[in-house]
């Protein structure tokens, strides 16, 4: 069975971004996709000092939720990241928690299917929809879409049950990706996985 890991980024485990998972984690099960939901948000989480140790033992040094979660994000075939708007940028513990798990894990994140959402009250989130979004197109990782993009809109959970939209959009989001993830599936095992190339590394050490 599929399975879709799902990290909350708020500090808070039932408001406006765990509204907006829930609704996904509704359509998945639904569409015989496991799920597994992570707070994330509430953890004391340090950022990358790059020390380089993961690069030796393949995992990070500092051994909290970061080396938890990354078995199981290898596990999974597709990843949804949610975090509220801070200053319109994602929440800093979910960021340091991605620079993280993304550097120290050195397994293929090709084809895994990646989603983004975002929850804000007014503003701030397409900014922060774009830093997420990074974390899959770095890694070759396929982003999953939605009818607008993925975010909610609300100061508290029961705002954002009102956001007929935006829930709307959650759950067109899950119908997308397990869509994709089960198409992925049925591909690699039809013509196997696009090659990778990892041969190129330009730094211009010399200026040049």
């Amino acid at each position: 069975m599929a399975k879709v890991l799902l990290l909350n980024g708020s500090p808070r485990a039932n408001g406006c971004t765990a509204a907006a998972l829930a609704e996904m984690i509704r359509v998945f099960e639904a569409e015989g996709v496991e799920t597994e939901l992570i707070q994330v948000g509430n953890k004391d989480i340090r950022g990358c000092i790059a020390c380089g140790s993961c690069g030796k033992t393949g995992k990070c040094v500092f051994n909290d939720l970061v080396n938890e979660v990354a078995s199981k994000f290898e596990a999974a075939d597709g990843l949804v990241i949610g975090s509220p708007v801070y200053y319109s940028s994602p929440n800093g513990t979910i960021l340091a928690f991605l620079d993280r798990l993304f550097y120290s894990t050195s397994f293929s994140k090709h084809m895994k299917v990646g989603a983004a959402v975002v929850s804000c009250r007014r503003g701030g989130n397409t900014a922060s929809f774009d830093v997420l979004n990074k974390y899959f197109t770095i890694s070759s990782m396929p982003v999953a879409s939605s009818t607008y993009w993925n975010q909610v809109h609300g100061f508290a959970a029961e705002d954002v049950a009102k956001d007929k939209e935006g829930l709307q959009t959650m759950r067109n989001l899950a119908r997308n990706m397990a869509f994709m993830i089960k198409a992925i599936a049925d591909a690699k095992e039809k013509y196997g996985y696009p090659e990778l190339e990892h041969d190129s590394f330009t730094s211009f050490p010399d200026g040049k």
